[in-house]
């Protein structure tokens, strides 16, 4: 916890500077001196009283430099029970430092003393020491420069003394004169100076680590005396002052009144209003006169002019230069040419109307200003009045139709300029080749031409807005003197959207050629709309529409191409695009009965506009055509179905589910051919049901042929022996009639059709008969083939059990006969047998 009176934080980031009662006299910080040079070393101790209750006998003292906790040198007891540590830190680079001696305390530093150490350097001398003697405050006003900046508080002191030599004994003291704070100058008053005796003079500078002074100035108080400036003003003309001359300026200044006794000298300088220009020097004036004449300036061009005085032959300081005095010059008569153009028209046979325009173009760039323009006739006599007396541009005026010249003259107060003749020229010269024109941008337009053979001495052009503007209202023209040249940029009164005429006249020696006109644009607009659409035809699937292109409009750009678009009822949009001079499309691939919008956009290349919007429905489909489709549409169900059936049953993976595939029985194996037997397929004839009934071994052939029954035949005879037409092959051995109670294999091939039976016991004595069904397949090549259906034989069982032949039935298929009889048994093997009776 800390002590009483104190609050803590933690330890790395508070440094507790308020002591208790108890702890201030409890130590004290020792510094040889409080001030040091920038860089030095600095040892400082610390003491620490006995007297301190609150303190540990064992407490170690902590020094601080700044925020920097730095640990003490040593620390030890001395004789009288005091504690004392000390710390020498090896260089000072701040020019101010708070040292402060620290006991921990709980958690926190307690300081029990502070010392501020300022490090710096000596004064530097100063330097520059200059004086003036201000007639205005009857005193001597000195002022230095410093030096650089020493980090310490510097003490400045202007000291002086009289004396009668060169400065060298001094005779009576000058009280030291102290600045105030911050400032390098100081004045000595009136009282404490002898005006015409010298004076020494310098400046001490003194802070913590040394002192040092200026150079000694040793000068005489009038010997330094600065006037003010004059007052500078212009001379106005008046009768005993002539005007100035051009390019002159009269000038009048008035002395500093307390220096109007006082001999003096002034200088003048100007620099005139331009760019870069520099001031000019003019002296020395003389005070006697006050006025002057300042010439071979520039006419009609302003002057900043200002002026300072100084004594004269006496010595004396030169005073401030005065505040500026703007004058112009006076102006010269103008020095220019005169670019002339003009149109003509017939009143009368004897009166010509005249309107003439120019263009003042200076030949010197100090000419004088223009302040306005005579037209007189070439033999007119000046008291006459001229035919224009204008500030504009262009002038009207009547002529007889005889006279074909009349002179312009540019004149202002310093007189007129040189004449310049106008004279009327008829057409006689040749053409231009071709006139063209191009615009650069929205404020600027390119016209060019083929000059003709001889070529032209220059060019008159005119421009200005076109139909339906009333003819020759704001033309602008310009002269081009330049022969050679195929073309001019005219970016004067060019605006956006606007028809311009611009008219091209060639000028030769004597004469001129037929003007030439051109039309155009620097910036045309979008089309303000688009054609209207019309319905024109319309079917089921299609609708031709047609609409009337525009005539072109001035100030337009001209089409580049349409875009038609339309969209359907669920918003689906389509859209194509057409050149320019199409009027009209058919769309195609339409829903019937369907809804549709259209419109028409048309576009340039300043922009596009679109058409209002056309709503149109198709046609419906008839009944006969729905009935069509819908046939259509079933034949084409109907044929997807059978392709897929067939598909299905023609498919390699499956084993002919709807017709076997018989093998060859000429290429087949019966002697080492094994049938099996089925539980689920005991197979029994119906007139074989006598108990003695041998065994029955399956035999199946490789190929059966579908039998149809004729209509003679019966499909539904118990006394027949018809077998099935798919049957596994199996073999029966005991009882036909008993169950078999034994699983039996599955069969060896699931596509076997019966071809016979073998009926007999292979171990009985009885002859071996077999029941053979009807077939079309030959048994074996070269063989005796099948029977016909008219060649089997029945066999019918006796009570018992021995088969008896029967007289054979047209509508049975089956016969019994010897086993003999049949070819392809006299090789069969039944496996656990020896053979079937001596076959």
């Amino acid at each position: 916890m800390a002590g009483p009176g104190t609050w803590s934080l933690p330890v790395a980031t508070v440094i507790i500077l308020l002591l208790p009662r108890s702890l201030e006299e409890c130590g004290r910080i020792s510094l040889p001196t409080p001030t040091v040079h920038l860089g030095d070393p600095i040892t400082a101790s610390c003491i620490i009283s006995p007297n301190c209750s609150h303190l540990d006998p064992e407490s170690q003292i902590l020094w601080k430099l700044g925020t920097e906790l730095r640990p003490g040198k040593r620390q030890r007891r001395l004789a009288d029970g005091r504690q004392e540590s000390t710390i020498t830190v090896p260089r000072l680079d701040s020019p101010w430092v708070l040292l402060s001696c620290c006991l921990r305390w709980g958690n926190s530093l307690q300081i029990l003393d502070q010392a501020e150490v300022q490090a710096g350097y000596p004064p530097a001398a100063p330097h520059n020491l200059s004086c003036l003697m201000n007639l205005t405050t009857n005193s001597l006003i000195c002022q230095w420069e410093p030096g650089p900046n020493n980090h310490l508080p510097t003490n400045f002191t202007l000291k002086s003394f009289k004396s009668r030599g060169y400065c060298q004994t001094q005779e009576d003291t000058v009280p030291d004169c102290v600045p105030n704070d911050g400032q390098n100058h100081c004045s000595i008053p009136r009282r404490h100076l002898q005006l015409y005796q010298n004076m020494g003079i310098w400046v001490q500078a003194e802070n913590a680590l040394g002192t040092s002074k200026s150079s000694q100035l040793c000068l005489v108080p009038m010997d330094v005396v600065k006037l003010e400036p004059p007052t500078l003003w212009a001379l106005a003309p008046s009768p005993e002052v002539a005007a100035p001359q051009p390019g002159c300026l009269l000038l009048h200044w008035e002395p500093w009144k307390p220096s109007l006794y006082i001999e003096q000298k002034c200088e003048l300088r100007h620099q005139p209003q331009l760019a870069e220009a520099s001031w000019a020097l003019v002296g020395p004036l003389l005070s006697q006169t006050l006025q002057y004449e300042l010439c071979g300036l520039l006419p009609s061009t302003a002057y900043v002019l200002q002026m300072r005085c100084t004594r004269w032959p006496l010595p004396g300081q030169w005073s401030d230069w005065s505040p500026s005095l703007t004058l112009t010059t006076t102006q010269q008569a103008p020095i220019v040419t005169l670019d002339t153009w003009w149109r003509q028209r017939q009143l009368d046979p004897r009166t010509a109307a005249v309107q003439l325009f120019w263009k003042p173009m200076p030949l010197d760039k100090y000419s004088g200003q223009i302040q306005g323009y005579l037209v007189r006739a070439p033999d007119q006599a000046e008291a006459d009045p001229p035919l224009c007396n204008t500030t504009e541009l262009s002038c009207t005026f009547h002529l007889p139709s005889e006279t074909q010249e009349v002179v312009l003259m540019a004149y202002n107060t310093a007189g007129t300029s040189h004449p310049s003749p106008v004279v009327f020229l008829e057409s006689r010269g040749l053409p231009l080749a071709r006139l063209h024109t191009m615009a650069r941008d929205p404020h600027s337009l390119w016209v060019g031409w083929e000059p003709p053979s001889p070529r032209p001495q220059g060019y008159v052009i005119e421009w200005g807005l076109g139909p339906p503007s009333p003819s020759g209202s704001n033309k602008s023209w310009k002269m081009e003197h330049n022969g050679s040249i195929s073309g001019t940029l005219l970016q004067e009164n060019i605006r956006p959207f606007q028809l311009y005429e611009i008219t091209v006249t060639p000028l030769y020696q004597d004469t001129m050629g037929p003007s030439q006109h051109i039309y155009a644009y620097s910036q045309e607009m979008a089309p303000s709309h688009a054609p209207e659409l019309h319905l024109k035809h319309i079917g089921k699937t299609w609708a031709q529409l047609e609409w009337v292109p525009q005539a072109p409009e001035l100030g337009k750009s001209p089409l580049t191409h349409y875009t038609v678009f339309w969209t359907n009822a669920q918003d689906q949009s389509f859209s194509t695009v057409l050149n320019a001079s199409s009027h009209g499309l058919v769309l195609r691939g339409l829903e019937p009965a369907s809804l549709y919008h259209v419109h028409l956009m048309a576009t340039s290349k300043a922009g596009a506009a679109n058409s209002t919007s056309l709503t149109l429905m198709t046609l419906a489909l008839e009944e006969s055509e729905l009935h069509v489709l819908l046939g259509l549409f079933g034949f084409l169900l109907l044929f997807t179905c059978l392709c897929g059936a067939a598909r299905f049953c023609c498919r390699p993976s499956r084993k002919n589910p709807l017709w076997p595939s018989v093998p060859d029985p000429a290429h087949s194996s019966l002697g080492s051919w094994v049938p099996t037997i089925m539980v689920e397929e005991t197979f029994q004839l119906p007139s074989l049901r006598d108990s003695g009934m041998p065994p029955i071994t399956k035999i199946t052939v490789l190929e059966e042929e579908e039998k149809k029954p004729g209509p003679w035949e019966s499909s539904d005879s118990s006394g027949t022996c018809g077998l099935p037409t798919l049957v596994q092959a199996y073999v029966l051995q005991g009882d036909p009639r008993a169950p078999s109670t034994q699983p039996q294999p599955p069969s060896i091939t699931s596509d076997q059709v019966l071809y016979g039976k073998v009926l007999g016991s292979p171990t009985g004595p009885g002859p071996r008969h077999y029941l053979r069904c009807d077939s079309a397949q030959p048994l074996l090549g070269g063989l005796t083939p099948s029977p016909q259906f008219y060649e089997n034989l029945w066999f019918q069982t006796s009570p018992l059990g021995t088969p008896e032949p029967l007289i054979p039935n047209q509508e049975d298929d089956c016969v019994f006969g010897p086993l003999l009889d049949f070819p392809l048994l006299q090789g069969l093997q039944v496996h656990g047998v020896e053979g079937l009776g001596g076959v």
